[in-house]
């Protein structure tokens, strides 16, 4: 696992109603420091939004409760034991887990299979309209060793 990338597996609690998940706890290690904000994006079947990183220090929470999604990272930062490093998860209604993301690595997801998908985000920074803190590059840059469409997710 790349340096600072932490993971927690959410429970489902379940009944003939349907479900209840808890996606966020201050008393979780993994949302240290804590969020500033949260957001979902909706996306497409087949949609990649990826890659960006963050420069001022935000941390980003992923969680999918809708769908189903391949988040990859990438490690790039110089003072990194895991420089060079990619991480994949496919996360979503069958597998629901909580991504912690150290903004400074490279970062994205794919939806995958034939639904759209809803990604809710827990950033530790608010974002600042006037000057966003990203960096980005496209889904196919050679720059990063990762491939949206290798299979098996």
């Amino acid at each position: 696992m790349i340096h600072d990338v932490e993971t927690r597996d959410l429970q489902v609690n379940a009944d003939e109603r349907g479900h209840l998940v808890e996606i966020f706890r201050e008393d979780w290690e993994e949302y240290d420091p804590e969020p500033a904000m949260s957001y979902y994006s909706l996306s497409y079947p087949g949609v990649t939004r990826a890659w960006h990183r963050h420069t001022r220090g935000q941390v980003d929470h992923f969680i999918c409760p809708s769908g189903r999604i391949k988040v990859g990272i990438y490690d790039d930062r110089e003072d990194s034991p895991t420089q060079g490093e990619v991480n994949k998860f496919v996360i979503g209604e069958h597998n629901q887990k909580a991504i912690r993301i150290p903004g400074d690595c490279w970062h994205g997801f794919k939806v995958v299979g034939n639904e759209q998908a809803i990604l809710i985000n827990f950033p530790t920074n608010l974002y600042d309209y006037d000057d966003p803190d990203e960096e980005r590059l496209p889904p196919d840059t050679d720059e990063i060793p990762m491939d949206w469409d290798e299979q098996p997710y």
